[in-house]
């Protein structure tokens, strides 16, 4: 159990730890960044295991009250005698991966249910019923049939929007009873998403212009990580409920939808390759729709593998040779996401806003009385999300 003055002491030790080891080793850190690092995780481990050991120690049963008040034979003589206790467990650290990963999951099948996958097979559903195709005895006309017997077991469209309502905040209405849309899903996302191509872009151009490109100063992993955990905090509360096992079934409605678009039959009803030509066919032809399978598609795939890194405790890392390391495995779906939802609208690169010109102290609004100033782009604000 510590106390207020060995409290006091061990970070004074520590502070003087670090200056005489920045100090006898000043000339090395500067041709060798990477040692301070090293030296600064050491002394940060040594900090936290004391830290640790003092947390495990068992506590008194008044929690140290009476020594601090004065009262009975343990009372505390001076202040510095006093029960001192570090802290509680971090917030960050109390989240199950289990949920974020759902929600991942949740963000796939939406872009799949905004491409029209769903609808595509209620349509051939309508048109099989009414015999307005050539479909009969083969598999995908079987699959079709077994596709509406079950559907009075499944969870409804209505279900599924709601759903998507309450997590993301994508769609209208009014929700599920009680729910609450998560209007800052979207910001959050697209702001992480931003932080981890600045990261890395950063991180190219400083590996080209310099020989070491060992420098905080080009791409900072604070940003990152704190992105990173308002998105991940944001989420936190809207993954309880019915999530986990709604996305497993409509995982397999998924499944079970493709497997109807890729029969032999449909694909040669409509003269396509794959299930994918399928869709696009029957959404020119029957919804006159625009096709955004592609870029959503990709939306869908990238933005559920970047959810699943948030899930794990790689965000947490404050080394940064670690953090680089791990980060690295979502740093090209981060930049696919980001061209893919430009490319629709849906959210714009942010980056040139870090620097102006040299003749301007401060960003120029983009319209002064509903004209803009001479040399400003004219820039459309991210199209919303429609309702499905």
């Amino acid at each position: 159990m510590a106390t207020e003055q060995d409290y006091q002491g061990l970070y004074d030790r520590i502070a003087a730890l670090r200056d005489t080891v920045t100090k006898r080793l000043a000339s090395e850190l500067i041709s060798n960044p990477q040692l301070g690092d090293s030296l600064t995780q050491q002394i940060d481990a040594l900090l936290q295991s004391v830290v640790d050991a003092d947390a495990k120690a068992p506590a008194p049963a008044d929690g140290g009250l009476a020594e601090l008040a004065g009262i009975g034979p343990q009372a505390a003589r001076n202040f510095g005698q006093t029960r001192m206790t570090p802290g509680v467990e971090p917030y960050d650290e109390t989240i199950t991966s289990e949920r974020i990963i759902a929600v991942g999951d949740m963000y796939y099948l939406y872009q799949h249910e905004k491409i029209g996958v769903f609808r595509v097979v209620r349509k051939l559903q309508e048109l099989f019923k009414a015999g307005a195709v050539r479909l009969s005895s083969g598999p995908g006309a079987y699959a079709l049939y077994q596709f509406d017997r079950r559907e009075v077991l499944r969870y409804t469209q209505r279900d599924r929007i709601g759903a998507y309502r309450r997590i993301f905040g994508y769609g209208s209405g009014p929700g599920p009873t009680g729910s609450r849309p998560n209007v800052d899903f979207h910001k959050l996302f697209s702001h992480f998403v931003h932080q981890v191509t600045l990261f890395w872009r950063d991180k190219r151009i400083s590996d080209v212009i310099r020989e070491r490109a060992y420098d905080p100063s080009f791409g900072s992993i604070a940003i990152v990580r704190r992105s990173g955990l308002d998105l991940r905090n944001n989420l936190k509360w809207l993954s309880f409920g019915h999530l986990n096992v709604l996305r497993v079934e409509v995982m397999q409605l998924l499944e079970e939808a493709f497997r109807i678009l890729n029969s032999d039959d449909v694909k040669r009803l409509f003269g396509a390759d794959n299930a994918w030509d399928v869709v696009e066919e029957v959404l020119i032809r029957y919804f006159n729709e625009r096709l955004v399978t592609s870029p959503r598609q990709r939306m869908g795939v990238t933005g559920r593998e970047v959810l699943r890194w948030l899930a794990q405790d790689h965000i947490l890392k404050t080394s940064r040779p670690e953090f680089e390391t791990l980060l690295l495995e979502i740093a090209e779906y981060a930049e696919e996401w980001l061209t893919s939802a430009q490319a629709m609208g849906l959210a714009a690169r942010t980056g040139e806003a870090r620097v102006l010109p040299w003749d301007r102290t401060s960003p120029a609004p983009l319209r002064v009385v509903g004209r803009t100033p001479p040399g400003v782009p004219v820039t459309r604000a991210p199209a919303r999300e429609m309702e499905l």
